[in-house]
């Protein structure tokens, strides 16, 4: 029997059976609280002399994981088993950290000391502010970033020890911590204004956005509803399961690499444009379109499979129903522009009609292509005054606490080994070497 005719069948005592060249395997089954059956194949290569193929791990659980869950198939976002939209709505982002980090939503007493060590470690060392300097002042704040974060391992010595629990605890708090100052930092520099140092009188949200948007020579009141559209924004993002951003954290940090250098690692990755560029590349498609007239245009377009063109923020590898943080998002969304006095803006006009479009029409119906997070999120962050290369950005603020928190998981956990995927190899095989004289062209 080849390879490709092995198969797999499940059975009911709780194993699965494999067979190979005519050898039979029984194989664990492990079940989670939530969510499919895992077959266990810990011991494939062991036992078979055989791997699996699976292109970008789509089938295999990397980890065993205690912290999100998503159900993409009924649109369900569970942090630590709490609904998104209840977190999104009623909880603050150092609540939802202190979930994600701990497993449990804080008392009052634990929230004031988590809040106030959160805001003791806001400001960066001093000598960092040296560090922007050296990049060319139109470089790209993702750029930055990578650069910045990774740095922070050369500031802070007493929290790069991945052995003490002490210190990896510090590591945490100071880059939930930290990382809002280093985006404003690195908005601030693209634009040639002074740095803004953190007001430890406002919170979380509030205080990124008067950061980023104060200068010296006034005043400058934080909008409230701009600071809860940009709570509920980090909220959102904070995490996302196995995510192509989360899963190079924990891969990077299977190595023993320094929480500093994984969550840079992790920056890197989100840069991609698959992956955090998602929104900015749905509000450059709204723009493109730029009126309602011309939505059956682009519609027809989005339909044609010989046509490039694809209408982004729309669908989701993982979610096959609405998106739970799309419903969030296109609320906020309303209430940013009418708080910016945009409400009339003709590109939300058209996201509105592609929405009612999407959710009508039987092309998009039967594809499951219904508006995700990205669809709004780049409408939103328009209207708050950020320009299109700071979304991704935004995006590493929020989901630095998903990070840590997966990071930290996979540091405890005793069957973390260091990761080392297989790989179908389909190159030459082994040939003896020819002097270059002797080489045919």
């Amino acid at each position: 029997m080849s390879v490709a005719e092995n198969y797999a069948r499940l059975r009911t005592d709780g194993e699965a059976t494999l067979e190979v060249g005519g050898a039979t395997y029984d194989l664990p089954i492990r079940k989670g609280t939530l969510g499919p059956d895992v077959i266990d194949i810990n011991t494939l290569y062991q036992d078979t002399g055989c791997f699996t193929y699976d292109p970008g791990f789509t089938s295999t659980a990397s980890c065993e994981s205690k912290i999100t869950f998503i159900d993409g198939d009924k649109g369900i976002l569970l942090y630590r088993g709490y609904p998104i939209d209840q977190l999104a709505e009623h909880g603050t982002f150092l609540e939802t950290c202190y979930l994600l980090l701990y497993g449990e939503l804080p008392t009052f007493a634990q929230y004031k000391e988590f809040k106030e060590r959160i805001t003791r470690h806001t400001m960066v060392h001093e000598q960092m502010t040296r560090f922007y300097t050296g990049f060319r002042r139109d470089a790209h704040p993702m750029a930055v970033m990578v650069g910045v974060v990774g740095a922070l391992s050369a500031f802070y010595h007493d929290s790069i020890d991945i052995h003490d629990p002490e210190q990896r605890e510090m590591a945490s708090v100071r880059m939930i911590a930290k990382m809002p100052t280093i985006a404003a930092m690195a908005y601030k520099y693209s634009i040639g204004q002074p740095f803004i140092y953190p007001k430890n009188e406002l919170d979380y949200s509030a205080n990124f956005l008067h950061m980023c948007f104060a200068v010296p020579c006034e005043d400058y009141k934080v909008n409230p509803v701009l600071a809860r559209a940009m709570r509920r924004i980090f909220i959102l993002h904070a995490d996302h399961e196995q995510n192509a951003s989360t899963s190079t954290v924990r891969l990077a940090g299977s190595s023993g690499a320094n929480p500093f250098a994984c969550v840079s690692a992790g920056i890197a990755c989100l840069w991609g444009p698959a992956h955090g560029g998602a929104n900015e590349a749905a509000l450059t498609m709204l723009q493109e379109i730029g009126s309602v007239d011309r939505i059956p245009e682009y519609v027809e377009r989005a339909k044609d499979k010989d046509d490039p063109f694809r209408l982004m923020g729309f669908g989701h590898r993982v979610y096959k129903n609405y998106d739970p943080r799309a419903k969030i998002m296109q609320k906020t969304c309303h209430e940013v522009l009418d708080a910016v006095g945009h409400g009339d803006d003709p590109i939300l006009k058209v996201a509105l009609e592609l929405e009612r479009i999407a959710l009508s029409d039987e092309y998009f119906i039967e594809k499951k292509l219904y508006p995700n997070i990205d669809f709004y999120s780049g409408i939103t962050l328009k209207a708050l005054g950020f320009p299109t290369d700071m979304f991704t950005v935004l995006f590493a603020i929020a989901r630095t606490v998903g990070w840590i928190a997966q990071w930290k998981e996979m540091i405890a956990d005793p069957m973390q080994r260091i990761g080392r995927p297989r790989q179908l190899y389909t190159g030459s095989a082994e040939r003896s070497f020819v002097p270059m004289d002797q080489r045919q062209a």
